[in-house]
């Protein structure tokens, strides 16, 4: 009973899922160059009773790269990978969604030919460098994108949404998370323009704006998604003004009618203790559109989100890597496996802690007399 209100139905804009514990989008670097393949279908379509998937990150332009091995959006081969993950996906009888990505700053020039890579404003990250197609390399200082190229940006974005919805993806998730380039936009840490996209919230909210307008305009409200991290310091992140920030990006993401807000509320991948962490309430008094929570959460955690109303649905990540069939073991309350962190990102490991993990042959309680 304690975990029942995960297994309610849903409605998200266009879509029916059957439960709230979603998969959250996690990079695994399986798409060698860059390129979803059979291995990936098969780890999706493990995952499929999840509610919803949230399919990895996938850059929407060769601008936008910034991780080896993980995939994009942005050519017709690309198109045709991710068609094989949605089919297998479908024919599991699960939902997919992609999330669509550019790095902005977190990426190196080693990944652009030589050339640097971009960012709202000149500002490098602070941390100990990215792995590029060349090893770990120290970052770099980014070059601050110029007004005119923002809507070739967007285009980028709205292009990446239509071949989502191409490939049979049920809807897009805009990333704007984890210090990633609209989230370098979003926050005064990372955006020091003088432009209209700068500034205060509102002017640094532009560019999402624009690209949530355009994706909506193509592919419908009712298949598009945001993701924001308010408290996360992952990629440097952190800006003494995140709560009112964050107050007007849910309230205008609030005029869209999306198919949920994804937020990263919990603190498992650090804090940046600028004040008192961002809590799904406080997202949920000025976004009225189903709200998912993300990170450190349990079975319990989570139906207790769901519970009291602050949560539509949770996405669990890591829980999901090691345990494809997490939401029968959910359901029966059956133990957890760990996973091999040394596999997570091993694009050469291929299936080895990626789709090797075994599910528990879920017993129903009627059976265990």
């Amino acid at each position: 009973p304690q975990i029942a209100p995960l297994f309610q139905p849903l409605t998200l804009g266009e879509l029916e899922v059957p439960n709230r514990i979603f998969l959250a989008p996690m990079t695994r670097a399986r798409a060698i160059g860059g390129l979803p393949g059979e291995l990936m279908a098969t780890y999706y379509a493990q995952r499929a009773a999840a509610g919803l998937e949230i399919a990895e990150a996938a850059s929407v332009s060769p601008q936008g790269v910034g991780w080896v091995n993980a995939p994009g959006i942005y050519t017709d081969e690309q198109e045709q990978g991710w068609r094989q993950v949605t089919q297998a996906v479908h024919g599991a009888g699960g939902r997919i969604f992609l999330q669509l990505w550019h790095c902005g700053r977190a990426s190196h020039s080693a990944f652009h030919g030589g050339e640097l890579p971009v960012a709202p404003s000149a500002i490098p990250i602070e941390g100990d460098g990215v792995n590029t197609p060349e090893g770990k390399k120290p970052h770099e200082t980014p070059r601050a994108l110029e007004t005119e190229e923002l809507a070739g940006i967007t285009r980028d974005y709205v292009l990446a949404a239509r071949r989502a919805r191409a490939a049979g993806f049920d809807g897009v998730e805009v990333h704007a998370a984890n210090g990633y380039l609209l989230d370098q936009f979003l926050q005064s840490r990372t955006n020091h323009r003088s432009d209209g996209y700068g500034g205060d919230p509102a002017g640094r909210f532009r560019l999402l704006g624009e690209i949530v307008t355009g994706i909506r305009d193509e592919i419908g409200a009712g298949r598009l998604a945001v993701r924001l991290s308010p408290n996360g310091v992952f990629n440097d992140m952190g800006s003494p003004d995140y709560r009112e920030t964050f107050t007007h990006v849910a309230r205008e993401l609030d005029r869209f009618g999306l198919a949920y807000l994804h937020v990263v509320d919990g603190l498992g991948f650090g804090f940046h203790g600028l004040g008192e962490p961002m809590t799904l309430q406080e997202f949920r008094s000025v976004f009225n559109g189903p709200l998912v929570g993300n990170c450190g959460y349990d079975a319990e955690t989570a139906a207790q989100a769901v519970r009291s109303g602050h949560a539509d649905a949770i996405a669990f990540g890591r829980p999901f890597i090691g345990n494809p069939d997490l939401v029968e073991r959910i359901r029966y309350d059956l133990p957890l496996a760990d996973s091999d962190m040394a596999t997570w990102y091993a694009s050469e490991s291929g299936a080895q802690g990626y789709t090797d993990y075994p599910t528990h042959e879920a017993v129903h309680p009627a059976d265990r007399a």
